[in-house]
């Protein structure tokens, strides 16, 4: 590679000078969106855990009911059996 000009080089090094001091309002901007973006992912977050919470809480409702309803059925089938059987015994 040929050597450049000395002025070639002073331009070179002015242009890179230039991108050099735009870095601190750079980071400065990149830093102020990392905050904004990480105060919206913890409210995301948050929000999210609460909604599971309150879906927690309505499969926990919905479990007992099913149960409640379970329990009715099963009385219901053990009423049936014991008129089925007394059907049974009276036919003998």
């Amino acid at each position: 590679m040929a050597p450049q000009t000395l002025e070639k080089r002073v331009v070179s090094l002015e242009q890179w000078m230039t991108h050099v001091e735009e870095l601190p309002g750079r980071m400065d901007r990149l830093e102020s969106q990392i905050v904004q973006l990480r105060t919206e992912m913890r409210d995301e977050f948050s929000a999210v855990r609460t909604e599971f919470s309150a879906v927690r809480t309505e499969v926990r409702e919905g479990d007992e009911e099913t149960r409640r309803y379970m329990r009715v059925l099963f009385e219901e089938y053990v009423g049936r059996i014991k008129v089925v059987r007394e059907g049974t015994k009276r036919r003998k």
